[in-house]
């Protein structure tokens, strides 16, 4: 799109002079600014008409990219479809407009639908008690491990600093156990990438008078289910440690099992992926902790508040909407349309663990990572071996092509990229993950277009290398721009001159 008004920043857009807005007239008086909260110069702001600025920022939006505009495979994230009824119920002016410090008389209703999600969430989860204070899944995962320290320690237990996290988990786990002032211990992955039983008999038998809890994520992040949990929970719990789990997952759960059935004691819930409410652009998030019988008296200080009321008000829409016998349908629809996927692309795509998956499934790059060019400039005739038997070299040129560049790729067909190079178990790691809400026939476009681009790595490997292609900016990058962020315009226009 060649409009001068798209591609310019709003500060490049303003002329001297130009306003898009008028003030009321003042019936307050004149009041003087304290000389020290004056600023030293005038503030630098754009200066632009009302139509100017509605067409750059209209523009701007429609280069945004969401799960109203596209299909949006990101692992890890369940990015599902937010129903237009949570946003209607959350609009609501009785919810919308409430103040944290009204009289609590005023706010019955509000309090009411708290307890009534409460009730919804256990049911769901197989657990006793929640509390609705953290903000998103991190601070909910903090919270989680805070009730477990508090657990020990007002037990007399205070050596309990020790937290087992498999070498699969979110990176959030160890993070959240470091920020609790906990320790954590590494326990291994087998080959088929479920946590390895012997790896953590010998951790348990070495830390057991110290381990606080095992955290675990279930499905995990290769999207595989967890077959041993009961023997993990009683080993954890016999050297009287808690399990928590990381509810990041909890999708495909739903209708199929429950937490709190399979013996962990403490997990969050990230509201905004696995019940519709919108997930991204750093927020809003809610991330709830539940605990079994017992513990909930050992929930800490962590907001004299409840979290954010508008994306618990649009969980409990959307639960309401789906109710009892449709929200048991959830899990296996978004495991069928995972392995529907897999399926499709696992002779093109390297599948690193070739079995059933849950919500998601991890490709290690592309399977055949040569072209169909016979002219190889970098291929040696030379043997590289001092036997007489030599062995035919191949005539095929290594691609080059990366998971970087096949997500890279997949933006010029109007696809937003998995998650790459997350777990870090696989070099070239590919995470998909389809909700339950899409379609047959959205799988099948995003099946087309990734075989499309596999082909098109073996015979114009350049192409999808130097992707994309078709976007307002191209191949940018990435190391410059995370080590050094312009934020501001007057340090872009510094940089310029």
């Amino acid at each position: 799109m060649n409009n001068r008004l798209y591609g310019n920043l709003i500060f490049e857009l303003s002329k001297e002079g130009r306003k898009g807005y008028s003030l009321p007239k003042n019936n307050y008086g004149s009041y003087e600014i304290p000389a020290s909260m004056q600023r030293a110069e005038e503030a630098q702001l754009p200066e632009c008409d009302e139509l100017t600025v509605v067409r750059h920022y209209t523009n701007l939006s429609n280069n945004n990219f969401g799960v109203d505009t596209g299909f949006y495979p990101l692992g890890s994230c369940t990015m599902k479809y937010n129903p237009k009824i949570n946003e209607e119920m959350a609009a609501l002016p009785q919810f919308q407009n409430l103040h944290p410090e009204q009289p609590m008389d005023t706010v019955k209703g509000a309090l009411a639908l708290v307890s009534l999600l409460e009730k919804s969430l256990c049911e769901l989860t197989g657990l006793a008690h929640f509390t609705f204070k953290p903000y998103a899944g991190a601070h909910g995962e903090l919270t989680g491990l805070m009730t477990i320290d508090n657990y020990h320690r007002q037990r007399g237990d205070i050596q309990r600093k020790k937290v087992i996290v498999p070498d699969s988990a979110h990176g959030t786990n160890p993070a959240s156990a470091a920020v609790c002032g906990l320790e954590i211990i590494e326990v291994k992955s087998t080959s088929q990438g479920i946590v390895d039983l012997v790896d953590l008999e010998r951790i348990v038998e070495q830390e057991g008078p110290n381990i606080a809890a095992m955290m675990m994520t279930n499905p995990n992040t290769l999207g595989l289910f967890e077959t041993s949990i009961p023997e993990i929970a009683k080993l954890i719990h016999n050297c009287g440690g808690l399990m928590y789990y990381d509810g990041a997952n909890l999708n495909p759960m739903l209708g199929a099992s429950r937490p709190g059935d399979m013996g962990f004691d403490v997990m969050h819930i990230n509201l905004h992926k696995t019940f519709s409410t919108p997930h991204g652009g750093g927020g809003p998030g809610a991330g709830p902790v539940g605990v079994r019988e017992g513990l909930q008296d050992y929930f800490p200080f962590v907001s004299p508040y409840h979290g954010n009321f508008g994306v618990m008000m649009r969980a409990y829409a959307y639960i309401l909407s789906l109710g009892r016998e449709h929200i048991k349908e959830v899990g296996p629809l978004a495991v069928l349309n995972a392995n529907y996927i897999k399926e499709c692309l696992k002779d093109v795509y390297e599948l690193p663990i070739d079995t059933i998956c849950c919500h998601e499934f991890v490709f290690d790059g592309l399977k055949d990572k040569t072209t169909v060019s016979t002219d190889c400039p970098t291929v040696s005739t030379d043997c590289p071996t001092v036997s007489t038997d030599c062995p035919t070299v191949s005539t095929d040129c290594p691609t080059g092509v990366t998971t970087m560049d096949v997500a890279k790729r997949l933006l010029d067909y109007g696809y937003h990229a998995p998650t790459i190079y997350f777990p870090l178990l696989f070099h070239e790691s590919l995470m998909i993950e389809p909700t339950e809400n899409e379609s047959k026939e959205t799988l099948d476009g995003f099946i087309d277009v990734m075989r499309k681009i596999a082909e098109e790595a073996k015979t114009d490997p350049e192409m999808v290398k130097s992707a994309p292609h078709n976007t307002p900016i191209g191949r940018v990058d990435d190391v410059l721009a995370a080590k050094h962020p312009v934020v501001t315009y007057r340090q872009l226009k510094n940089e310029i001159m």
